[in-house]
């Protein structure tokens, strides 16, 4: 459910919260710049009146000297203004963006399964980056507009209410009035372009990755158009918003003039007709004239402020999104004795994959799963991870169901291969060493014998530190693959759900890794699931995957 505006500045207000002290120092320190801004230009008018003899608080001397020491203080008090909101906003950012990968992870893979990468990567950089602009750029400003327009509507109302009112009307007209107005007219605008950015992001990352292919079978000018077509379709949305900030910034300074003259001409009523004296015409005049640079600063929030509202919605969703497993702490310890599922069903998008699936896997057998794509031979293995939660019927570890196990011990006693293994760009050694990060050399190197992958890996000039390049693009298929069963062996857990672990080998080295498992496995329990007859063939039980369940 898409939240409104207001709530949404009301949650990513409430992130403040920890960093009340050091806003309202912000907010204090920013004021008592304004105020000294302001001041500076009314003390000039005092100083005007005191050379024409006027009665004024101070002597010539005493006013220049206070005015001297304001612009001295102000820059003082900005710079600490500055600082502080800086502070804030980065410590914030560092903050969202912790939550921010912690919700991923809880997310994965079930939420994230099928969500467009591009746009997750354009929340996690831009949408964040943004919200700097919030923090930094809108709260304090808002609080030191309202003080300091207080501040400024109450001096000069003490010099006539009529001059007050009419100050308050115009600052409120152009820190309020004005960018609401145009808030309203930008409508979703900001929304828009988010997404539309998103979409972008993600068709230039889809290029990159296909690359081989576009050029392979011609494809270059069609992905050119879908580039060049996204990219017309941001600017012309980006070239809209700029045109209404012109607009916006065009009527705040009309606004401006027009009150700065409306402030004059009634003050020189007023003094004509005895209500005031010259000081009473002057000061007040001088004091506006230098009061609008706090709500001018709010002036531009009402298209500035819709895309950090965009990117602000869009990141409050991830962090308030519920994953499809919960973590789960506070159970009792549970070792290994075997798994089960009991009358398994299992829908995905309104389609039921699996129907009354019952399987045995009993301690110390490997036990293989053959069937078709898309037979539901994967999604077994993901529901015993406990990365979705079955619809009916029940899956157990040691004769309990897996939701009343911790969630740190099912992934201890599991170690689980995709078919597609994910390598970052990092050496062959790291690569490895992400199944148990506190393994030490030997251990890496005996998990890669046991996927017979360590001839290889010695081959190369670096051996163990040679780069894998970024998404493992050094590598082919196979090699990947057997890092990928060398992590699973390096994990040492007493399952091993190995999701098609040879699909991308020839019949030789097929039949190494097999071998392998048959030897190297001895003890361990082993899920083997593949669309190959070959590779099953060194299971102790084979089942076939059709019509939801398994024969």
């Amino acid at each position: 459910m898409k939240r409104s505006s207001i709530v949404t500045l009301w949650r990513m207000l409430t992130l403040v919260r920890p960093l009340t002290g050091f806003m309202c120092l912000a907010v204090l320190t920013g004021t008592l710049a304004c105020i000294a801004v302001q001041a500076i230009p009314a003390l000039g008018g005092y100083a005007v009146l005191c050379v024409l003899g006027c009665d004024t608080p101070m002597g010539l001397t005493a006013i220049c000297a206070v005015m001297v020491g304001l612009a001295l203080l102000r820059a003082v008090l900005r710079y600490a203004e500055q600082r502080t909101n800086h502070y804030i906003a980065f410590t914030l950012l560092a903050i969202v963006r912790d939550r921010v990968f912690r919700a991923l992870r809880r997310l994965s893979p079930a939420r994230l399964c099928g969500r467009d990468k591009g746009d997750l990567i354009s929340l996690i950089t831009s949408d964040v980056e943004l919200l700097e602009v919030f923090y930094a750029h809108t709260i304090s400003p808002v609080c030191i507009a309202a003080l300091t327009t207080l501040v400024t509507v109450l001096f000069i109302g003490s010099f006539h209410w009529s001059l007050g009112l009419l100050a308050f009307g115009s600052l409120a007209a152009v820190g309020v009035i004005l960018p609401v107005l145009v808030s309203r007219i930008s409508g979703s605008t900001g929304e828009v372009l988010r997404v539309q950015s998103g979409e972008l992001a993600s068709h230039v990352l889809e290029s990159i990755r296909g690359l081989d292919e576009t050029i392979q079978y011609g494809g270059a000018a069609s992905r050119m158009e879908g580039m060049r077509q996204r990219t017309q379709t941001l600017t012309a949305g980006q070239g809209r918003l700029s045109r209404l900030t012109g607009v916006n910034r065009a009527l705040a300074n009309t606004l401006i003039l027009v009150s700065d003259v409306s402030v004059l001409m009634l003050g020189m009523h007023l003094y004509t007709s005895g209500s005031i004296a010259a000081e009473g015409l002057l000061i007040p005049v001088l004091t506006l004239m230098s009061g609008f640079g706090p709500v001018s600063a709010l002036a531009g929030l009402g298209t500035t402020l819709q895309s950090t509202i965009a990117s602000g919605r869009r990141v409050l969703d991830i962090l308030g999104e519920t994953p499809e497993t919960e973590e789960i702490t506070g159970c009792s310890p549970v070792q290994f004795e075997g798994a089960s599922c009991e009358n398994v069903r299992f829908s995905y998008d309104g389609r039921e994959v699996l129907h009354d699936l019952s399987l045995r896997i009993g301690p110390g057998h490997i036990i293989g799963i053959v069937g078709r794509s898309g037979s539901g031979k994967s999604t077994l293995l993901r529901l015993l991870m406990r990365f979705w939660k079955v619809t009916g019927g029940r899956v157990c570890i040691s004769q309990r169901d897996i939701n009343t196990i911790n969630t740190a011990d099912l992934r201890d006693m599991e170690s689980y291969m995709t078919q597609d293994t994910e390598l970052f760009q990092d050496t062959i050694r790291e690569n490895i060493r992400i199944a148990d990060l506190s393994a030490d050399d030997a251990a890496v190197e005996a998990a890669a014998r046991k996927a017979a992958l360590h001839e290889f890996i010695v081959s190369l000039p670096e051996g163990y530190d040679t780069p894998v390049g970024e998404l493992g693009s050094t590598l082919s298929g196979g090699e990947r693959q057997r890092i990928g069963l060398a992590r699973a062996f390096l994990h040492d857990a007493p399952l091993m759900l190995l999701d098609e672990p040879t699909s991308n080998l020839d019949s030789l080295n097929e039949a190494v890794i097999l071998r392998s498992l048959r030897e190297e496995g001895a003890g361990r329990t082993v899920v083997l699931v593949s669309h190959r007859e070959s590779t099953v063939r060194i299971a102790d039980i084979v089942h076939r995957a059709e019509n939801g369940g398994l024969h």
